[in-house]
């Protein structure tokens, strides 16, 4: 008896030992992201391997990023593409979830065929189509084009539907027998119920939502429209690169996901575990 639980604590710390090195790997680069943020360009570009923490801590990279960079329009960018991304994602899924996963109608399984091949179709092959139904639209440079491309999910639509189709048909049927119809079904019964599933989709809408590039690069070419990952892959010079000042707009680009993962830290943790998904 003794020995097996032993050998149970042995593996037991084998694996911690093993979670620590992996956690540690998977934080390295952040910490040398933050650590050139404060140093010189000579110290960033410098091949020494034992200069790791700055020699003098220079807290004006940060003020010239903020100053010629319009920061603080980029996080009203940045935030608002994400607030109605997650939004619309949310509202047209949980929708078309339901439809496809509770309802019968004509032509139903043609029509998740083609979501499913949405998802299969690279989403680079929508970027001309959605281009010109934007600047048709007149709407280049605004919020709009950069909510545009998630005004539906694919994606979302296909979870929300397992979702929904994991709830027992009980739960309708009562609310049938209590008079009700397929909008009090969907919205005082079903929808309530599936609120994981919501939460699992607002978190992957707005995780892809903030580190979408190419899109904000075509959609939105002017500085004061665009989002931070446009803006940080334009500072990137053609000949040669303010490291320490690209390191500090790095910095204080991941600050907004930082403070909702901070915020819906709980919510977080749940909506990946239900979904089994990962980010």
């Amino acid at each position: 008896m003794d020995s097996v639980r032993t050998r149970d604590q042995i593996i037991r710390v084998v694996i911690h030992v093993i979670l620590i090195i992996m956690s540690i790997i998977m934080i390295v680069p952040f910490l040398w992201m933050a650590l050139t943020a404060f140093k010189t360009v000579q110290e960033s570009t410098s091949i020494d391997p034992f200069i790791i923490f700055p020699s003098e801590w220079h807290f004006e990279n940060f003020a010239i990023v903020w100053e010629n960079y319009n920061f603080l329009g980029l996080y009203k960018n940045t935030l608002l593409m994400i607030f109605f991304r997650v939004l619309c994602a949310v509202l047209t899924a949980t929708m078309a979830g339901y439809a496809f996963g509770r309802l019968n109608f004509p032509g139903k399984k043609l029509l998740f065929s083609l979501v499913l091949i949405q998802m299969m179709v690279p989403p680079q092959i929508f970027l001309l189509p959605q281009y010109l139904m934007v600047s048709n639209m007149n709407m280049l440079n605004t919020t709009f084009a950069l909510v545009f491309p998630g005004l539906v999910s694919a994606f979302g639509t296909y979870l929300m539907k397992t979702s929904f189709q994991g709830l027992p048909r009980d739960l309708e049927e009562a609310g049938s027998i209590d008079g009700c119809n397929i909008g009090q079904r969907f919205l005082l019964i079903m929808a309530p119920l599936t609120r994981s599933g919501m939460v699992s989709l607002g978190i992957f809408t707005a995780v892809f939502a903030f580190k979408d590039l190419m899109w904000p690069m075509i959609a939105c070419t002017r500085s004061e429209t665009t989002s931070l990952s446009a803006a940080l892959a334009r500072m990137q010079g053609q000949f040669a690169a303010n490291y320490p000042q690209l390191m500090a707009a790095a910095l204080m680009a991941c600050l907004p996901m930082i403070v909702l993962y901070l915020i819906f830290q709980k919510q977080f943790v749940e909506g990946i575990a239900t979904s089994g998904g990962k980010l």
